[in-house]
């Protein structure tokens, strides 16, 4: 996969999960749904975290975008 491939795909995957709005859904849903969303964060938590560390083994740092 390209660098620029792999760049959209990650800003694509921010807007999917800038779309998802837990504290709309009802208690009932987010029951049902608690062991499928808590995988799914659980390997995104471990993803973001390979990609971070692979970033800072090169010596370089993350910093959060100054804002406009």
């Amino acid at each position: 996969m390209s660098t620029n491939e792999a760049i959209t795909r990650l800003d694509a995957a921010v807007s999917a999960l800038g779309d998802v709005n837990v504290s709309a859904w009802s208690e009932e849903t987010l029951k049902d749904q608690l062991g499928e969303l808590s995988s799914v964060l659980c390997a995104l938590d471990a993803l973001l975290s390979r990609v971070a560390d692979e970033v800072r083994a090169r010596g370089l740092r993350i910093e959060e975008p100054i804002s406009a």
